[in-house]
């Protein structure tokens, strides 16, 4: 049993550093063909950098209805929206000293980050999340990136754009061929890593006698936010406080609203008990808390340190309670 145990710990471990370096590469190579074919850049931050961001979790959710594990999709939309902003904003905060917004979230993306959040809750709260559900999340999803687009200027995602094409403009850029073969290999490596992935939840639930969900909110859900956790405490200790929040609303919005609307046009998610109890409720008071930390524009290195309590308590409850 042992032997079990650390074999597939070293598959998950092996797995989740491989979906998330092949998600980067396919996500760098696949900007590099938007903007060599004309693409505007914003249009390719807001698509590309918004999947992107959260292709880990969304690849290895799609595997886990394919392999008949569903509640691997609730854990991990639970579990990465907790971290996002317990963990995530809570260590960008105490890097940063203080995140301080000029852009004004209140009227509109802290409402649709609230909203969601409150759909989702109502959405599952019946134990299932079917086909009408998903295609509900599709369009939110739809009208969120809408409505990112038509807000393009002072938007996160501008910051990032312009960064990417001074880049751009002091290296030269490579072949169309390179970056098709780059995008077709790291596609094949994000297909292994979010298969094994997968695997390895199931034999450790096994292993261990826990829910796949349990594993899915804690372990999944930390390594696969590591993309949003590197943006944005550098983002923060370089002084761009807006990138590190906007961010992590931004990732929440759309893990609520792709990852789970997505897998959910596959086959029909399963709900544990479990996380209606425990991860729901402490996934809606982070939200809210994010929401009313949010209203003066300004996150400071207390509150960071606030938030990281609540996540590492988070994780403690989390096993405690099952």
């Amino acid at each position: 049993m042992l032997s079990s145990f650390v074999w597939w710990s070293a598959v998950f471990i092996v797995s989740l550093s491989v979906l998330i370096k092949a998600s980067d590469s396919f996500t760098d190579a696949a900007e590099r063909i938007g903007l060599t074919f004309g693409i505007p850049a914003f249009i390719v931050g807001v698509t590309i950098v918004s999947v992107g961001t959260s292709l880990p979790e969304l690849i290895s959710s799609i595997f886990a209805v394919l392999r008949d594990s569903s509640e691997i999709v609730v854990g991990n939309v639970v579990g990465s929206n907790i971290a996002n902003i317990f963990l995530i904003l809570g260590i960008a905060a105490i890097f940063g000293k203080k995140l301080k917004v000029t852009y004004e979230l209140v009227h509109v993306d802290l409402p649709i980050l609230v909203g969601s959040a409150f759909l989702f809750a109502i959405a599952i709260w019946d134990g299932v999340f079917n086909l009408i559900e998903a295609l509900l999340f599709i369009a939110g999803l739809v009208i969120y990136l809408s409505y990112i687009i038509s807000t393009e200027k002072h938007h996160r995602d501008v910051e990032i754009r312009k960064e990417m094409k001074e880049k751009l403009q002091k290296r030269k850029i490579e072949s169309e061929q390179r970056n098709l073969s780059i995008l077709v290999v790291s596609a094949l490596f994000i297909y292994v890593g979010a298969n094994y992935i997968v695997e390895s939840v199931i034999n450790l639930s096994e292993i261990l006698n826990i829910g796949k969900e349990i594993i899915a909110a804690s372990v999944i859900a930390l390594g696969t936010s590591l993309p949003e956790l590197m943006v944005s405490v550098t983002a923060a200790r370089k002084g761009k406080p807006e990138i590190a929040v906007g961010n992590v609303l931004g990732s929440n919005i759309f893990n609520t609203f792709a990852v789970m609307g997505i897998p959910a046009l596959i086959g029909t998610l399963i709900i544990p008990e479990s996380i209606l109890t425990f991860g729901l409720p402490v996934m809606l008071m982070a939200t809210l808390l994010y929401f009313f930390m949010a209203q003066d524009r300004e996150i400071t290195k207390w509150e960071g340190y606030l938030l990281l309590i609540f996540y590492i308590f988070f994780i403690g409850k989390l096993f405690e309670f099952f």
